[in-house]
């Protein structure tokens, strides 16, 4: 059985949300139900665009960790180097 990411399985919940508002919006009777409904897209749409910037943040953090471990190896090795 195989685990999904919880960042996957809330995008799927924010994409079954939008599909939800789009079907009520184009049932909304008055500009009043379509004014907040558009509101609550926005705001899923914010989250949505949220989880993918965290995505991007934290492989730039991987990426930052693995070029700090490259130049901790790379001064430790010239330290023993200049010992010896």
């Amino acid at each position: 059985m195989s685990k999904e990411n919880p960042s996957d399985v809330r995008k799927k919940d924010l994409d079954i949300m939008l599909s939800k508002l789009n079907a009520l919006e184009v049932s909304a009777g008055d500009n009043y139900q379509k004014s907040i409904i558009k509101i609550l897209r926005t705001l899923v749409e914010g989250q949505m665009h949220t989880l993918n910037e965290l995505e991007h943040f934290k492989k730039a953090i991987d990426l930052v960790t693995m070029q700090l471990f490259k130049v901790d190896n790379k001064v430790n090795s010239s330290l023993k180097n200049s010992v010896t």
